[in-house]
């Protein structure tokens, strides 16, 4: 204790805070880590742990002097020390009195703090009632109340304890100590030392304070207002620079760097060159906000996986492409010969551009299957392009880029998918492309198919030239009636007739079975069919063009045979015994053939996309006034032929020794029995002739004879179509031989073998070779045999009925 006059001086060592104030008859805790800190505490507990705190001027200065540290300030009891990891200190301490530095003393080296002289001051209230004092406190209270809903930091307890109320000194220096503001704010208060006007103060901060925190509040939730969409984005993408950062990913220089080197490592032309490189520079002053710069992200990476400069190697084995094509597909003769064509022209003419060639033919006959065959003996990639339903012009050629969403064309994607600049694109179904408001991609494509102009095909979206004249494009159709004319000029039509039964038979029997058995999990002893059973199949359960309703009943096939196995069976073999109850009953039924020579009934030949059939005729002389009628749901053609077999009979009529009267006296009812299947066609011609000279002649004919062929009035037979089908279905039917027309004799080398080898073929030039091989005239009746006369052809490119065995 130091004596001054009329002052109590009591030492005690001094512990600068740093924005922080200690008030009387409050506990607050804080860090220690400065070394004179450190030493006032340990010298505060060595002097009965009292300390003097008080705070330093500018929170800047490490190392403060006496000069930087306020005078008043407060005693204050150290109450813990909690050492924590660092060489820091937590402190909690509990105010006791205000006091005031009347002199500071250097720290020296013996104890490294400093020292203060303090005087220790006491509250006191001067001029102020009571009613007034509770007047003050109560203001603060709400004052206090209305500053918490602003705070954030404001804790429900601190409110609880200042609306408990208490002494108007204590409750000032406690909302003080719990209010942010500057540490010279708080000083002010603490320096006061009457408490009506230390309480007057604390309510004038407070509604300072409170109309501060209502403009900050007003101004946060006017900015939440204005940030749009483009800032949130613009926060959003410098987060992802951030994360990217972190992850180690490119920015956007590093980015339209990588893309600029990827350019020129493909050597491209000038043009286009320059043009990718003005989208990379335009790519990298982009920012990352600007949506544009997605889109040009979008077409470099298209326009660079383009394959420019990749080709594939070309197969020059003849033998090893000829090797796949038999193995992967039975018959197409014309098609493989046509591409073992190709393949030796690409082996002495390198050079020579991409052809297109278009398949022609029923469904089911194979027609995109050998594509990939074919692609595979080429050493081609391969891809499919659908067309069926293509209606708009950008699918082919692309959308521009200046649409939302636009993409490259189907063909620019094929080549993508492709991997190279010459492999083999399959167009399939390019009969079915349709036109409407929005183009006709029939017309895009005249330029995709023209080796002449497609060596600079530009997409809309890619807007370079590519080329595309080392592409084999393949097309496929069903019907080419409905392709432009200028599209098929492009393209070499090659033509799939339907499999014949013997087709269908090895098909099924090297193909279809094998497969089914093995995508079903059939060993080949678990499943016996014979071919003889295939046959049976074929004739009685499909009537198509193709193989697929075949396949779908060697699949059925194929479960049964797994549930039997399944159930306890060693294998399942299929016979005439069990095959109803494995397939149904036959849904159709073999040709009937009468087996014995019968007047005004022929035995013709039709065509169908399913194959050929026979086509019976029957004519009918009655006594009436000389109609004609043609029944069996006939075409416009097939009516004109049967006027036209009439006609040419009544020309012939003294010849034959025919009543050259009888188109007047009598009916003649022409009829083709099945009359719900629709027939047309002009080669019913002499089968209707034959059947009429047979009714009015009454000489049978015979059995085993069928025909076909066009007649005109003058009793030429004219060519027809469908050769190799309609004498598959004579084979079938049991006939022994078939009247075919003489100009198609050069068509017998297509037909099967097996035909070939068992019918005996007679060319005709004329009717009277038709009427001499067919009808029977030795069986006419007594009455007509007197004044028959053998019919004589009249021309002499009908010779005598010869034969083709």
């Amino acid at each position: 204790m130091i004596e001054t006059i009329g002052t109590t001086l009591t030492r005690l060592p001094v512990l600068p805070l740093r924005g922080l104030t200690a008030f009387p008859q409050m506990i607050i805790h804080f860090d220690v880590g400065r070394m004179m800190s450190i030493r006032a505490l340990e010298a505060g507990m060595k002097n009965g742990q009292m300390i003097f705190l008080t705070a330093q001027r500018e929170l800047k200065t490490d190392t403060p002097s006496p000069g930087d540290l306020y005078q008043m300030g407060t005693v204050c009891m150290i109450k813990q020390i909690l050492r924590l990891p660092g060489d820091n200190i937590r402190v909690l301490v509990e105010g006791r009195s205000r006091a005031l530095a009347h002199q500071f003393v250097n720290p020296t080296r013996d104890d490294g703090c400093i020292y203060a002289e303090v005087e220790e001051l006491e509250d006191y209230f001067e001029g102020v009632t009571e009613r007034r004092a509770q007047a003050l406190v109560r203001t603060a209270q709400e004052r206090f109340a209305e500053y918490a809903q602003h705070a954030a930091r404001i804790s429900p307890d601190v409110e609880m304890t200042v609306a408990a109320g208490g002494a108007p000194g204590w409750l000032a220096d406690y909302i003080a100590q719990n209010l942010a503001v500057d540490v010279s704010a708080k000083q002010e208060i603490l320096e006061e030392l009457n408490v009506t006007r230390r309480l007057a103060m604390v309510i004038r901060l407070l509604g300072e304070e409170t109309e501060i925190l209502k403009i900050e509040n007003e101004i946060q939730d006017e900015l939440k207002t204005q940030i749009d969409k483009n800032q949130r984005e613009y926060y959003l993408r410098e987060q992802i620079k951030v994360i990217q950062g972190e992850l180690g990913e490119q920015d956007a220089a590093a980015e339209a760097e990588d893309y600029r080197k990827r350019v020129l490592a493909l050597h491209l032309p000038q043009e286009c060159e320059e043009k990718l490189l003005k989208e990379v520079d335009r790519f990298a002053k982009l920012s990352g906000s600007n949506a544009e710069q997605g889109v040009v992200r979008t077409y470099l990476d298209t326009v660079l996986e383009l394959p420019w400069n990749r080709k594939s190697e070309e197969r020059h084995d003849l033998q090893a492409a000829q090797d796949i094509l038999e193995r992967d597909h039975y018959g197409l003769k014309k098609v493989k010969e046509r591409i073992m064509e190709f393949l030796a022209v690409k082996v002495l003419a390198p050079e020579l551009k991409g052809q297109v060639l278009c398949l022609v033919g029923p469904p089911g006959v194979g027609k995109t299957s050998i594509a990939k065959s074919v692609a595979e003996a080429m050493g081609r990639n391969y891809a499919r392009m659908s067309l069926g339903g293509v209606r708009d012009e950008a699918d082919i050629r692309g959308h521009r880029k200046t649409y939302i969403g636009a993409m490259p064309g189907r063909i620019i994607d094929a080549l993508r998918r492709a991997g190279t600049a010459n492999p083999l694109i399959l167009l399939d179904e390019i009969d079915k492309m349709g036109s409407d408001f929005r183009g006709d991609p029939a017309s895009a494509m005249l330029e995709v198919l023209d080796t002449e102009q497609n060596v600079a095909f530009r997409d809309h979206y890619i807007e370079l030239p590519f080329d595309l004249s080392d592409v084999l494009f393949l097309t496929t159709a069903n019907d080419l009636s409905t392709v432009p004319r200028p599209l098929l000029d492009r393209m070499e039509v090659i033509e799939l007739s339907s499999y014949t039964e013997e087709e269908k038979r090895q098909i099924a029997l090297h193909h279809l079975l094998p497969k089914q058995m093995k995508k079903h999990g059939l060993q080949k002893s678990q499943l016996t069919l014979s071919e003889k059973m295939l046959g049976t199949v074929i004739a009685g359960y499909t009537r198509e063009a193709g193989v697929r309703r075949l396949e779908q009943l060697l699949a059925k096939l194929c479960r049964k045979a797994a549930k039997h196995v399944a159930d306890g069976g060693k294998r399942l073999i299929v016979s005439n015994k069990n095959m109803e109850s494995l397939l149904g009953v036959p849904p159709y039924k073999d040709d009937v053939v009468s087996k014995k020579d019968e007047v005004g009934i022929v035995n013709g030949l039709a065509w169908t996309s399913v194959g050929g059939e026979m086509l019976e005729v029957e004519v009918a002389v009655v006594p009436g006034t000389g109609k004609i009628e043609v029944t069996g749901n006939l075409g416009t053609v097939m009516q004109e032929s049967a006027k036209a077999a009439v006609t040419f009979v009544r020309s012939r009529a003294q010849t034959l020794d025919i009543d050259p009267m009888f188109y007047k006296d009598n009916d003649l009812h022409i009829h083709f029995p099945e009359a719900a299947v629709p027939k047309d066609g002009p080669s019913a011609g002499v089968t209707i002739t034959t059947a009429l000279v047979s009714a009015l002649t009454e000489a049978p004919v015979r059995h085993d004879v069928a025909m076909t062929g066009e007649v005109t009035l003058r009793g030429r037979v004219l060519p027809i179509g469908g050769l190799r089908e309609k004498t598959m279905a004579a084979y079938r039917a049991g006939i022994k031989t078939v009247v075919i027309p003489k100009e198609n004799e050069p068509d017998l080398q297509d037909i099967e073998p097996v035909v070939r080898e068992t019918l005996r073929f007679v060319p005709a030039a004329h009717m009277d070779t038709v009427m001499e091989t067919a009808i029977d005239f030795s069986k006419r009746p007594e009455k007509r045999k007197k004044s028959a006369r053998r019919p004589v052809a009249r021309h002499t490119d009908a010779p005598a009925a010869p034969v083709v065995q």
